[in-house]
Formats: structure tokens, C-alpha cells, sequence
């Protein structure tokens, strides 16, 4: 299965693909998308800069899904609303291109590539290159969005285990008063 994670970011967004086979992945491509071309008062443009950046490569390469990061509430309600708006140019694209989209927080992502929620960017970068056997290290944005991706691969199998088994069965714990059950 190939997996495109975006790590969201007004002024720089960051991809990563990866095929998922099984626990074996495989790097397909990484990068990032800039908008700093673009006056920083010009946010309907840069807006457009990403949804376009994100369509294009998700046409390129092709995925079966993707997985974003959620955005976490900074001090600055401003630069939380500019973030919000940047992850839902970002959705937008994924959506409009037909792909089932996972959301992850920061912390998630985290813990499941460097093996604790707190790890640092560098963390993330070297972790992500020993995952997928990279020649070097990635940059924090493309690291972080590959780090998405991975964690979506770890978790896509616990899914479908999950939808594979039997629907749960109500059990009868204790009565009480009026025979409720739970």
C-alpha cells in the first residue's frame, strides 16, 4: 500500500510517501511545499500554492491514502487559526483526490517512530532514516510527514486486524436493581 503524509504548515508543508508492505517499508519520495514566494498577508494564494502543491503530488505518486497531522492549539491563537487554515487547504486537496484520509497528532507520530511522544525534531529525522534506510537525513518537514506515514503503516494493520474480528458480543456483567445489564 503507498501511504502520503503531509505534515502541515502555512509556510512550508512537508510530504513523504512510502510503500507499506507488511512490516517492510520502502521510501518512494519526500519534500516539501513553500509558499514563501508569496507575500505573507496573501493568505488565499498561499492557500492555493498547497492545495495545488498536494494535488500534484499525490496525482504523481499515485497513493492509496493518506495521514496528516492535527494540529496542536499554539500560544498564539492567530498563528492556530493560520495553521488550522493551511491543514484544511491540505485535507481539502487529499479529499478532492479521492484518498481516505488518518489523522495523527504530533505526539502519536512521535511515539511510534522514535519511541516516546517527547523526541525531538532531530530525533524524528534520524529515526526516519534508519526506518527507511535513507542514504542521509531527511529535513524536519519531509521527516516529519514520513514519520506520518509510518505511523499510519503500523497502525493500518492493528485497523484491519481489528475490523476482521468478530463483532463484540453484549455481555451480561451483574444485575441490579430493575435488571439492568451491561
Amino acid at each position: 500500500m503507498r501511504i502520503l503524509g503531509i505534515d502541515p504548515g502555512l509556510q512550508t508543508t512537508g510530504f513523504g510517501v512510502i510503500d507499506a508492505d507488511g512490516p517492510r517499508l520502502a521510501y518512494v519520495a519526500s519534500g516539501t511545499i513553500k509558499t514563501s514566494g508569496v507575500a505573507a498577508g496573501e493568505l488565499p494564494a498561499r492557500l492555493k500554492i498547497l492545495f495545488d502543491g498536494i494535488r500534484e503530488v499525490a496525482a504523481r505518486y499515485q497513493p492509496q491514502c493518506a495521514a496528516v497531522e492535527i494540529v496542536f492549539v499554539n500560544v498564539n491563537p492567530q498563528s492556530s487559526l493560520l495553521l488550522g487554515q493551511a491543514r484544511g487547504a491540505a485535507v481539502t486537496a487529499l479529499v478532492s483526490a479521492d484518498l481516505p484520509v488518518s489523522e495523527y497528532t504530533a505526539v502519536q507520530m512521535k511515539k511510534a517512530v522514535a519511541g516516546h511522544g517527547q523526541a525531538r525534531k532531530e530525533q524524528v529525522q534520524l529515526m526516519v532514516q534508519r526506518l527507511l534506510a535513507l542514504p542521509g537525513v531527511p529535513g524536519k518537514d519531509a521527516a516529519d510527514a514520513l514519520g506520518l506515514a509510518i505511523m499510519h503503516a503500523h497502525a493500518r494493520v492493528s485497523f484491519e486486524a481489528m475490523s476482521r474480528s468478530t463483532t463484540l458480543q453484549r455481555r451480561q456483567h451483574a444485575q441490579f436493581k430493575g435488571g439492568r445489564t451491561y
